[in-house]
């Protein structure tokens, strides 16, 4: 597939020469490894399982931690156009690294001891372990400092009890990031940061049905009925809501880039197939409404990348924060929602069919839009910050 017009703005003479090899490494490995077999695994409702262990190899998971862990120690905008390109391929091959690095290993580097990071951290990166992180909860999702997962000590033990909702990876994790509240459930200051092996008594995961969005990710419930783990398992930096926000504030980042990956696919097929679909003797890209369709497309897909781009130079810098961060992660998401739907009507009736693209995509998207911080609250994080006034209750 032809990557032509895809950059506008000559966007690849921003980047370097570590950040383009790494960019067509994981481009060439989505052409010729994923894309193959993810329409089936889409029909399925199935995770291509047998692709975790190329991932490992190929440094995609926790990319931009530290070689001493086993991690490739990149930077962030080569760690961004990782998720760029697996969301080209699909939603949920991008959930999953995202996961696995920004919500499970992430944590453990900044929040764990150095014994936790030595212990998990190169299992995880090569893919033989897999972890979840469980936050959300059945009635606790934009507000997760309502929690009601308790973790209470008891001697050098932790006795876990809660329930956790839509957890990516959840059912073949062997391990999960558990936040519990270790005071009163209406003190957040309380929350604290547990590795829990998941074939511990007492922990349950069941996969969530009825899906109708990324079918090839595996989202399950978490249940933990007094699951106990040492006081070991507590990751001894974390500390009150701040910690799993500053995980969420990761994995946003990557959302920011994987987006524009599926709004590119969407825009690409796009442009092929309205150059070849053939109506009343021309093909259907002579038309003005497909036109102004596609430069639509293309302008906005334009916009995240620069967008993207600098967030990533400056999350290098040090320099970034929280709120941009939303700001990147609202526009883009939208933006590829917007792209993916009208990649969808172009193709007509063929739209709806698997061996295209798009509707794929399409779905797959609404649960980005949703998920790591729903694009309302996003409007209002920028809204606080513009004015500095809270509007979350």
């Amino acid at each position: 597939m032809s990557f032509e017009g895809v950059d506008y703005y000559e966007m690849d003479g921003l980047l370097g020469d570590e950040e383009r090899a790494v960019r067509d490494m994981v481009r060439d490995w989505v052409e010729s490894e994923l894309l193959p077999v993810i329409a089936h695994h889409y029909v399925e409702h199935t995770f291509p399982t047998q692709l975790i262990p190329q991932m490992g190899e190929l440094g995609f998971l926790g990319a931009n931690l530290p070689e001493e862990y086993g991690c490739a120690g990149l930077n962030n905008v080569a760690y961004g156009l990782i998720m760029q390109e697996l969301e080209r391929g699909d939603s949920g091959i991008r959930s999953f690294c995202s996961v696995q690095g920004a919500l499970v290993m992430y944590p453990i580097f900044e929040f764990g001891s150095e014994e936790q990071r030595r212990e998990w951290l190169p299992r995880l990166a090569t893919g033989e372990a897999i972890g979840c992180f469980g936050l959300t909860e059945p009635d606790f999702g934009s507000n997760p400092g309502g929690m009601l997962t308790r973790a209470v000590r008891d001697g050098d033990e932790w006795v876990l009890n809660g329930s956790k909702m839509w957890i990516t990876n959840g059912s073949m994790a062997d391990v999960a990031i558990i936040w519990a509240k270790t005071g009163e459930l209406d003190d957040a200051t309380s929350i604290r940061g547990f590795i829990v092996e998941t074939d511990r008594d007492g922990f349950t995961a069941k996969d969530q049905v009825g899906k109708l969005s990324l079918l090839a990710s595996d989202t399950s419930e978490l249940v933990l009925q007094d699951v106990r783990v040492p006081d070991s398992h507590l990751m001894p930096n974390s500390g009150g809501l701040k910690s799993p926000l500053k995980c969420l504030t990761q994995a946003r980042y990557g959302i920011a880039w994987g987006a524009i990956g599926a709004a590119m696919a969407c825009y690409q097929e796009a442009v092929e197939y309205a150059k070849n679909r053939v109506q009343f003797d021309k093909p259907i890209a002579a038309y003005q409404i497909q036109q102004v369709r596609l430069a639509e497309m293309l302008t906005e897909i334009t916009k995240a990348q620069l967008l993207a781009l600098q967030l990533g130079r400056l999350k290098d810098a040090g320099r970034y924060t929280p709120q941009q961060v939303s700001l990147a992660k609202r526009n883009n998401v939208n933006m590829a929602c917007e792209c993916a739907r009208e990649a969808r009507r172009l193709l007509g009736g063929n739209g709806i069919l698997v061996e295209y693209s798009a509707m794929r995509h399409m779905a797959n998207l609404e649960s980005v839009y949703t998920y790591e911080g729903t694009h309302d609250i996003h409007s209002l994080i920028l809204g606080q910050d513009i004015t500095g006034y809270p509007a979350f209750s």
